[in-house]
């Protein structure tokens, strides 16, 4: 981490988990372990847990996020939300492009460029995700296939709006499989993330923008990985449903 340049940040994405009953209940359990944070703390949950959530975190320093974005502002997308109905609902982030996304659903490079402008031009925080599969790994493409998904996916975002973006390399190979890139791997995946966004917008404006890991972050090595210098946070996905385990992570993004 670099915290004198920028934001650390500690992010859990849910997935499809929690009613919204145990919304709640988790929040209210997170909220006095996380309360003293040196970094930002946010919660990306499924929508039908927003409401739930907003309201557990009134108060607190706890923000919350969604999962997703559309890209269109209504019509007929069904099962898709819009930036104006998460506005409504007091989101604070979105997720976009997680590898899950990209695997099951067709996400595309190009879509995650438009729910990035979408997330972006309405003044959320974008969680942008990018990685590599372990084939692209071993072929040598892992730096290629992250400036390119980088790119790709900041194509027309302003050099202004660079400051409600958040990229998030999460190796797809390191995704719910209980496998962690080392920490000089996380550190350097990151810094070709860093890289491509110099390439873009100079090497200033990517000194600023925080960038997470998020390929099995947990409790016990959270504090190897952000102890990396381009490691600024995490995107937490199993670990962010157990108050403890979130709150440790957090606890080591505030050293």
């Amino acid at each position: 981490m670099k915290k004198s340049v920028r934001k650390a940040v500690i992010a859990g994405n849910w997935k499809m988990n929690k009613t919204p009953s145990e919304t709640t209940a988790l929040i209210n359990e997170m909220k006095p372990l996380v309360a003293d944070a040196d970094c930002d703390v946010v919660l990306c949950v499924p929508y039908i847990d927003i409401p739930a959530a907003v309201e557990a975190a009134k108060g607190s320093n706890i923000k919350i996020g969604a999962e997703n974005i559309h890209f269109k502002a209504s019509g007929a997308y069904t099962g898709e939300i819009s930036a104006d109905m998460l506005k409504e609902a007091g989101v604070e982030y979105v997720v976009v492009g997680h590898s899950e996304r990209r695997t099951y659903f067709g996400e595309t490079d190009q879509t995650v460029n438009l729910r990035t402008l979408a997330a972006v031009n309405a003044g959320f925080t974008a969680i942008v995700c990018v990685g590599e599969t372990l084939e692209q790994r071993e072929l040598g493409y892992t730096e290629t296939l992250l400036k390119y998904q980088t790119k790709m996916a900041l194509t027309n975002v302003k050099p202004e709006q660079l400051k409600n973006v958040i990229i998030a390399y999460e190796p797809v190979w390191a995704i719910g499989t209980g496998v962690t890139a080392t920490a000089e791997q996380a550190d350097e995946g990151n810094g070709y993330v860093r890289a491509a966004i110099a390439e873009a917008y100079g090497a200033d404006a990517a000194e600023a923008v925080t960038v997470q890991y998020g390929g099995s972050m947990n409790a016990k090595n959270a504090d190897e990985l952000l102890e990396k210098v381009n490691v600024d946070g995490g995107l937490i996905g199993g670990a962010s449903l157990k108050a403890e385990d979130f709150s440790i992570i957090v606890k080591a993004a505030s050293k």
